[in-house]
C-alpha cells in the first residue's frame, strides 16, 4: 500500500508567524492556490480513502484534493495538530519575549517538554499513531491531511527517529511525503515534496 502524508496549505496565522494549534483557521488565498497545485499533482494517484484532521485548514485541503477522487473523506481527531495550550495565537516574537527559558529547552530537546496547558510530542505521536496503525491495517492506498508537528511525529515513528530529532523531518506547507508499505516493511519514497509549488515560490 501507499501512504501519502500531506500538510495543509498556508493560513493567515502561518503568514503572521503565529502559533497555530487547535485554532480553526481557514486557508488563505495562497494556501488555496498551493493545495490546488498539490491536488493537480495527485490527481492520477490511486487513492482509495482520504483521512483528515477535523481542523478547518486541513479539512479544506482534503476537500480540494478529494475533488479528483471519488472516495470518502474520514475525519480523525487523532490527526489534529499539537495542542499548544497557553501559546495558541502568540507570535514567535511574543514567545521569545515572554517564554525564553521554555523556548531554550524546546530548542535543546523538544521531546523533554510539554506545552503549558497543552500537549507533548509523545502525546501527539501516541494519538496520531493509533490512527495510522488502523489505516495501515486496512492496506488501502490512503492520503492523510494533517499538520506539521503531527506529521513530523508520525514520520519519526515510521523511520525510527527519536522525537528529540523531530525537526529533521518537519514538513512544509502543502508538501507531500510518501511511504510504500509492503509485507511489513516501510520505505519512505519521498519526503517533503514541493515540486508542484515551484512557480508559486519564484
Amino acid at each position: 500500500m501507499k501512504l501519502i502524508l500531506v500538510r495543509h496549505g498556508e493560513t493567515a496565522w502561518n503568514k503572521e508567524n503565529r502559533v497555530q494549534g487547535l485554532a480553526d483557521i481557514e486557508l488563505n488565498e495562497t494556501g488555496r492556490r498551493q493545495i490546488e497545485r498539490l491536488a493537480q499533482d495527485l490527481k492520477d494517484e490511486k487513492i482509495e480513502v482520504i483521512y483528515s484532521s477535523p481542523i478547518r485548514r486541513a479539512c479544506e485541503s482534503a476537500c480540494i484534493i478529494g475533488r479528483f477522487h471519488r472516495v470518502d473523506i474520514v475525519l480523525e481527531d487523532g490527526l489534529s495538530e499539537m495542542n499548544p495550550g497557553d501559546f495558541e495565537g502568540l507570535t514567535f516574537h511574543e514567545l521569545k519575549n515572554k517564554f525564553e527559558p521554555f523556548l531554550q529547552q524546546w530548542l535543546k530537546d523538544p521531546a523533554s517538554v510539554k506545552m503549558p496547558g497543552g500537549e507533548s510530542l509523545q502525546e501527539i505521536q501516541a494519538r496520531a499513531w493509533q490512527v495510522i496503525d488502523r489505516i495501515m491495517q486496512k492496506a488501502k492506498n490512503a492520503l492523510i491531511v494533517s499538520h506539521n508537528f503531527t506529521l513530523a511525529a508520525v514520520i519519526c515513528k515510521m523511520n525510527n527517529i527519536s522525537l528529540s530529532q523531530f525537526r529533521s523531518v518537519s514538513v512544509a506547507l502543502a508538501s507531500k511525503t510518501v511511504f510504500d508499505i509492503f509485507a511489513g516493511s516501510t520505505r519512505m519514497e519521498l519526503w517533503n515534496g514541493r515540486h508542484h509549488l515551484h512557480d508559486l515560490e519564484n
